[in-house]
């Protein structure tokens, strides 16, 4: 079995050939088999995500989206065609940490601090205690909990709850993170306030990010790369490359541009169930 190294190894070399993306799927295809017989969940899935972009997928309930964000996180095996994680399987990238995951819920243990759930992947790995402190306070600075690092996730909000689960995410430095409709369950204020905190920790870290929301307000303003997913079977029928500039204060979204987007995005979710 290949080390973390040598995977790594292999990964800058194949970057360095004829494909630059950092994520790419040929001919996806996904079925479950249940006690009710098989359930197609992705269906001929092409797609290719670039080194630096912010991919959002959307699309109605049950239509794939969280199915193809664990794909690429090497959480579920697709059952036809192939997808590469920095020229890797997904299961070679887990190996080589290529990403962090955010789930839904923060999934922060009550009895562990801020800076010990933060640990625990640090602790897993094997990082030296004086690595993982510096690292803690690190990524709590990125996601403004600066100073949080003592308190038990029962005295902060949600939303901060939330910002500590993106920290855990980021502490062992993967190039990619993956989310998972992270704010869906925020109230509207709070989730504006974390999508305009989410694009300046992606400026500062220029990681690749592929987020999952059903929100299409949320989806336009966050992305460079927005991806409308079909009804089950989950198909893409359109990936919009924003034209949006990368400093996007929250009243963009009253601009012709934004609305002119999201019009599309609308467009496309209705097209998904035509042909459906």
């Amino acid at each position: 079995m290949p080390t973390v190294a040598e995977l790594a190894g292999q990964a800058l070399q194949k970057e360095d050939g004829p494909s630059k993306a950092v994520i790419a799927a040929q001919r996806l295809d996904l079925t479950f088999q249940t006690n009710d017989g098989p359930v197609h969940a992705l269906k001929d899935v092409n797609l290719e995500i670039s080194k630096g972009d912010f991919v959002s997928f959307i699309g109605p309930s049950g239509c794939g989206k969280t199915t193809f964000l664990r794909c690429i996180a090497g959480l579920e095996a697709p059952t036809g065609g192939e997808i590469t994680v920095n020229g890797m399987t997904p299961n070679e990238a887990r190996r080589a940490r290529a990403y962090g995951y955010v789930f839904q819920a923060a999934g922060l243990y009550p009895w562990r601090t801020i800076g010990g759930n933060i640990k625990l992947p640090l602790e897993i790995m094997g990082f030296s205690k004086a690595e993982q402190t510096e690292r803690v306070g690190r990524v709590l600075e990125l996601v403004d909990l600066g100073g949080f690092e003592k308190k038990f996730p029962w005295q902060l909000s949600g939303g901060m709850q939330q910002r500590a689960s993106i920290a855990r995410a980021l502490a062992f430095d993967a190039d990619i993170l993956l989310m998972d409709e992270p704010f869906g369950a925020l109230d509207e204020i709070v989730r504006d306030h974390l999508n305009e905190q989410l694009l300046q920790l992606w400026a500062r870290t220029e990681k690749t990010i592929g987020f999952v929301t059903h929100s299409i307000p949320e989806a336009v303003y966050l992305s460079t790369k927005i991806v409308v997913m079909s009804p089950r079977p989950g198909r893409i029928t359109d990936v919009i490359d924003s034209p949006l500039p990368k400093e996007r204060p929250l009243d963009i979204r009253d601009t012709p541009e934004f609305i002119e987007i999201a019009h599309r995005v609308r467009d496309g979710l209705r097209a998904g169930h035509v042909d459906d």
